[in-house]
């Protein structure tokens, strides 16, 4: 079984994905570090304190990685939804509360800039749109208030 967890940045896909890996005995994959291990960044943007990632480049890795994988994956990226649909059993997409995301993403003392991406990125569920675009088989789960306990508990019960 391959998942991908997606969404907003703060909006505890890591969270989510570590502990939906543990309970589904899947293979954890942080994808931010295999960016920075493979190196697949590109240009920095000082602006927004990050790197741009060709999609292309890093679903052909992450393709390798789970056609040569003899066990399960869930996959933790704000990108892992631009993975193919073919596979992917089920994207989930992380959402949360606009002031509570706000909170989060002060506390992880980001820049103005990069907080209001993030929160346009979260108004105009830009991760949703378009795992729905790429036709994933969309689990949508709120984490503004649950713990992380209660979200995997709702995302494993929508998977079997």
């Amino acid at each position: 079984m391959i998942i991908t967890v997606t969404g907003s940045v703060g909006t505890g896909k890591t969270a989510i994905s570590k502990k939906l890996a543990k309970k589904l005995k899947l293979v954890y994959v942080d994808v931010n570090g295999v960016i920075e291990k493979n190196k697949l960044r590109d240009r920095y943007i000082k602006k927004l304190d990050t790197y741009e990632v060709d999609i292309s480049k890093l679903n052909a890795f992450l393709i390798k990685l789970i056609n040569s994988s003899k066990k399960g994956l869930v996959i933790d990226s704000h990108l892992s939804h631009y993975l193919p649909e073919k596979n992917v059993d089920y994207c989930v997409v992380c959402k949360c509360d606009l002031s509570i995301l706000k909170k989060r993403l002060n506390l992880r003392k980001y820049n103005k800039a990069k907080i209001r991406e993030n929160l346009d990125s979260e108004i105009f569920d830009v991760c949703l749109v378009e795992a729905l675009e790429n036709k994933h088989e969309v689990i949508v789960i709120d984490t503004s208030s649950k713990s992380i306990g209660v979200c995997v508990d709702e995302i494993t019960k929508k998977i079997k």
